[in-house]
């Protein structure tokens, strides 16, 4: 049984299930793992982590805790409520209509965080003013509709992952600045800081940045320098504001004090950087990685909302779901009908009831002719129909990233 206790409970003879925290915050080689001594327990504590996951089929019980489905189901109905309080952000255009334009700025985006990343390797300054008008571009799609961009980079290939990260990051905090009534430079002022956040890593060498496994503490300890070593190189330019620094600097704070590099305690924590914060663990968690198999993005959102009590803002962390949906763009679902479906589009009232391009019968384990089902309309209107829960693509063997836009299918 799996069971969640305070880490004051933990013991040596307990077995971690989970160390309830991004995998990039616990510093041990696996995710799952017997506590075999008073060192282990030091380490955990060190970490910063306040609650988990233990396994008493593996290892020693406690009394009284709740067990792991007590915990979800208790989650999953907070989020149940908040989201029927919530109204979504309203779209300019359909998703299908911003797609092509949303392929370009990916592309454009991507092929020019390389180019910073290879130019601060060589020792040049960045040039702001190419950069610049990216994250205008990228301001600009998410205006139109945010799901066409976010959805395409939910796709990242595990060799571009440091590149596209970036590009992530800074388009889901433009998104999220957008939908938090922030004003349209420092929006932009933020994408930026998004979209340079992660320049320190430049100075990292290749063999630590893209090892195929969990990291040593000596070489994560060097992961540790890049939001200062970014910090240092932006601030040469002289020309990049102090949002972008702070973005650069303090993505990696954490409310409870636990962060890097300066451990700041919540409440010196600029809003921007906290937001950050959400963003930058959210693409992360939710990636592919030669090391670790990202978490579906519904799954991910319920992860940080958890965590939420300690690391993050909770309050941020709800306005983060509000802008994505509880349902992210291309969360593959399933409904009352049994049908599959891939979400593209949250609805401007109702996060509960997306838009849904349905494409698998689960009955018949079929594919379908695929349809786009509104799910705030009734029945015989493109609608009548309700999610059940958000599914595992691997589950069903399904690509529902392939079904993302009809008019492309």
């Amino acid at each position: 049984m799996i069971k969640k206790i305070p880490v004051g409970q933990l013991k040596v003879g307990m077995f971690v299930h989970d160390f309830n925290c991004s995998w990039m915050d616990h510093p041990f080689m696996r995710n799952k793992i017997m506590m075999q001594s008073d060192a282990d327990l030091r380490k955990v504590f060190d970490a910063g982590i306040h609650e988990l996951y233990i396994d008493t089929d593996r290892g020693l019980d406690v009394s009284d805790a709740p067990t792991q489905q007590e915990v979800r189901a208790s989650i999953e109905q907070e989020i149940v409520d908040m989201a029927a309080r919530t109204a979504a952000v309203p779209m300019r255009v359909a998703v299908s209509e911003e797609m092509a334009r949303a392929r370009k700025v990916k592309d454009q985006a991507y092929q020019l965080v390389r180019t910073v990343m290879h130019d601060v390797r060589l020792g040049k300054a960045i040039e702001v003013e190419q950069v610049q008008p990216v994250v205008q571009n990228i301001t600009e799609s998410i205006l139109r509709n945010p799901g066409a961009l976010t959805g395409l980079l939910r796709i990242k290939n595990k060799d571009d992952y440091t590149f596209l990260h970036s590009v992530s990051v800074c388009t889901l905090l433009v998104a999220f600045c957008r939908s938090a009534g922030i004003d349209a430079e420092t929006s932009r002022q933020a994408g930026l800081g998004g979209l340079l956040h992660d320049t320190g890593k430049a100075l990292v060498p290749d063999a630590v940045l893209n090892k195929p496994g969990r990291l040593t503490d000596e070489e994560f300890d060097i992961i540790k320098k890049h939001p200062k070593d970014g910090y240092d190189i932006l601030r040469e330019s002289r020309v990049v504001s102090e949002i972008p620094l702070d973005i650069t600097l303090h993505h990696h704070e954490r409310m409870d004090g636990s962060g890097y590099p300066d451990k700041l305690p919540g409440d010196q924590i600029s809003l921007l950087a906290q937001m950050a914060a959400i963003v930058d663990v959210y693409d992360a968690i939710t990636a592919d990685r030669c090391y670790h198999k990202g978490m579906s993005a519904a799954e991910a959102l319920r992860k940080m909302y958890e965590w939420s009590k300690f690391h993050f803002s909770p309050q941020q962390v709800q306005n983060f779901m509000r802008c994505v949906g509880i349902y992210p763009v291309g969360t593959l679902v399933l409904l009352e009908s049994k049908r599959l479906g891939v979400v593209v589009e949250p609805h401007e009232t109702n996060l509960l009831a997306p838009k849904v391009n349905v494409f698998f019968n689960t009955k018949t384990n079929t594919y379908i002719k695929p349809m786009e089902v509104d799910l705030s309309r009734p029945l015989g209107s493109g609608g009548g129909d309700k999610i059940v829960s958000h599914e595992s693509p691997e589950k069903w063997r399904v690509d529902p990233m392939k079904f993302f836009v009809l008019a492309e299918a």
